[in-house]
């Protein structure tokens, strides 16, 4: 499938065959057939996705592919599985799935336009006009259609679907459901496509059994399998944001309204005690926490914050019961069915809310809670401290066939030399006769592509002057190459002062921040400018593709070692002390190679790139963990002198319109 002449080359243009592609396609073909767990690291440019998209649709077996993204995920089922089946001449049913959050719930959406009726200002032209006229003409039911409806929009928010709010067959909708249908085509196909958010939901669930979210399958593989443990851990804990409370009271306080007057009225005397409860419990904790992510301890709060609490608690059960009690009504008074089990699933919620609460008080010993502040709402939650001991069960032990893919899974060495034992520690993969680890270099020519450069007469990152000196090297830095650079910060403090220090157009450039606008919209902004210089923090670090000479520059403030306040990370540092081992050896370096590694990639793309990687935190050079980090990188030329870096951008081959971009 892959020599020259096969069906890959005469397909594809300016295809070529690659050692290290083939490599990775047997290797996920081996544990296809052999039921493996594979852990591989295929670096930039080896084609991973071709490499196990061929093996997969030749297997015969149920495969589900999972990726970091909804983007990638509808990359893989729109662009790349097309592609790769006219190539090899198969028809493998296929099919795409998202979140459930993601389509149309038909029942919640009628519900909200009866409710609608009494109310002004859903005249034409309305948002819900326009999702009713959608309505009529989708096949999927997919949201993300509707290109003017945007994911935080409370109308989407009140009709879309999610575990919590379907009924089932109960449901008068059930037969022409979308997600109905989504499953139906997912039961009959052999290939399904989601993202590491879905297919974490439903393992947490209940696993991959019939009768869930996902059909039952043969294997899985987990493309950008380095992200699986931050995102797996989300739904083995608990959370429960004020904002959900807020939203669930409203639906209450709306189903109850339609009872009779006084009935009414008592219902909407609870609601209102209950949203008073909520909000001063949500503030109380909110005023006594700094903004972002901390460690909650249930068993410190204050005597008025626990009176709330248990106020709140209350109220959501009594809420619950006349839930319930309604929804009998309304089946004994005129047999309303459907409504009777909305008002189930509805009380169930408030049921479920209740637990969440209870279990960030009250955590389980293998669980760390906390307690989020920010945008204008407040979470609470648990998360497990070690995935391993729930993965192998639920996944590894369960799954006849894994397989775990990124261009980031070694935090030392790389082909021969990689060692995959921290992601082995951190999913908890047992070293056994299942277990296949390949480690597939990048074929770009990093030494000729790319210079890094290590400068050492920078302050420490801790130094007060550290912002000011490093900003002044940066401007250097975009002077040389003029300009077309990523400025990737660890921070949002950094990055605010990052862009403060360069002014508004550095060097007579344009300059782009993370949060002037959506992502896509500044990638597409800066490809199309090609001299931009774009300054951003974590969300840029990975995912972000930009080829050719649009991006020649890539400046990493500083090591991207995990924040140590942060509960969980002081939580898996504890254990591993526990166990007897360094917790700064042992996790955080390896971590941190593994960022500086996505960060560091999102240079060189392809063949023709050239630029230059540039790290102004002198630890790496000065502190013996930097060995370590710098083993993990492409073995790029590596420098600490600017003139260096002026040379070798001099070197460059012309841009597209004939003169140096230096």
């Amino acid at each position: 499938m892959f020599r020259a002449g096969g069906p890959l080359a005469l397909g594809l243009n300016d295809y070529e065959p690659r050692e290290g592609q083939v490599a990775v396609a047997k290797a996920v073909e081996r544990a296809l057939a052999e039921d493996g767990i594979l852990i591989c690291e295929a670096g930039t440019g080896i084609g991973k996705t071709l490499a196990y998209l061929v093996p997969a649709l030749l297997s015969g077996r149920k495969v589900v592919i999972s990726t970091a993204t909804r983007t990638l995920q509808e990359q893989i089922f729109h662009r790349d599985l097309p592609l790769v089946q006219a190539l090899l001449g198969t028809n493998v049913p296929a099919v795409l799935m998202k979140g459930l959050s993601n389509y149309l719930c038909r029942r919640r959406h009628a519900e909200h336009v009866l409710e609608s009726m009494h109310h002004a200002g859903d005249g034409p032209g309305s948002e819900l006009e326009e999702l009713g006229l959608w309505t009529l003409r989708t096949r999927s039911g997919d949201l993300n259609e509707l290109s003017s409806f945007a994911e935080d929009t409370p109308l989407r928010r009140r009709v879309a679907s999610g575990t919590d709010t379907r009924i089932g067959p109960g449901c008068p909708y059930f037969d022409d459901c979308f997600v109905t249908q989504m499953r139906k085509d997912a039961q009959a196909a052999q290939l399904v496509v989601v993202n590491h958010h879905l297919f974490f939901a439903d393992l947490a669930l209940r696993g991959p059994h019939p009768g869930h979210v996902l059909p039952d399958y043969d294997a899985v593989i987990l493309d950008e399998a380095h992200r699986i443990e931050d995102v797996a851990a989300g739904f083995f804990g608990s959370r429960v944001r004020s904002s959900s409370v807020e939203r669930w009271l409203a639906e209450v306080q709306t189903k109850l309204a339609r009872a009779g007057e006084d009935a009414g009225r008592a219902a909407g005397s609870l609601v209102e005690r209950a949203r008073t409860a909520q909000r001063g419990f949500f503030a109380r904790i909110a005023a006594s926490c700094a903004p972002g992510r901390s460690e909650f301890d249930g068993a410190s709060l204050g005597r008025e914050e626990r009176a709330l609490y248990f106020e709140l608690d209350d109220l959501l059960s009594d809420l619950g019961s006349v839930l319930v009690d309604r929804a009998a009504s309304d089946v004994g008074r005129d047999g309303d069915r459907a409504g009777s089990e909305a008002l189930l699933q509805l009380s169930r919620r408030g049921e479920g809310i209740r637990e969440q609460l209870q279990a960030t008080l009250e955590p389980k010993a293998s669980h760390v809670a906390f307690v989020e502040v920010g945008s204008g709402e407040v979470s609470l939650g648990t998360t497990p401290v070690d995935l391993g001991p729930i993965l192998a069960p639920k996944l590894l032990d369960v799954v006849p066939s894994v397989a775990l893919l990124s261009a980031t899974l070694c935090s030392e060495g790389q082909g021969d030399t990689a060692s995959f034992a921290y992601v082995r520690q951190r999913l908890g993969v047992e070293p056994s006769g299942r277990l296949i680890e390949l480690s597939v270099p990048s074929p770009f020519e990093f030494e000729k592509q790319c210079l890094l450069y290590l400068p050492r007469d920078l302050p420490a990152p801790g130094d007060a002057e550290f912002l000011d000196q490093a900003s002044e090297r940066v401007r250097e830095l975009i002077g040389l190459t003029g300009g077309g650079a990523f400025v990737l910060t660890t921070s949002l403090a950094s990055m605010r002062g990052f862009a403060t220090r360069l002014g508004p157009r550095p060097l007579g450039l344009n300059l782009l921040v993370q949060g002037q606008g959506p992502k896509e919209a500044l990638l597409d902004e800066f490809r199309s400018d090609r001299d931009a210089v774009l300054v951003a923090t974590a969300s840029f670090w990975e995912g972000v593709d930009v080829p050719g000479d649009a991006l020649r520059l890539v400046i990493l403030e500083k090591i991207p070692f995990a924040v140590p306040t942060d509960p969980l990370v002081r939580a898996r540092g504890t254990l591993l002390e526990e166990q007897g081992k360094n917790a700064f050896s042992h996790l955080a370096v390896p971590e941190a190679a593994i960022a500086l590694k996505q960060g560091f990639g999102r240079l060189i793309r392809h063949r023709q790139d050239r630029g230059v990687v540039a790290l102004l935190d002198g630890r790496v050079q000065s502190k013996g963990y930097g060995r370590r980090l710098l083993a993990a990188l492409p073995p790029a030329s590596r420098t600490d002198e600017l003139e260096r870096v002026r040379a070798f951008v001099h070197s460059w081959p012309p841009g597209p319109n004939g003169t140096s971009r230096a």
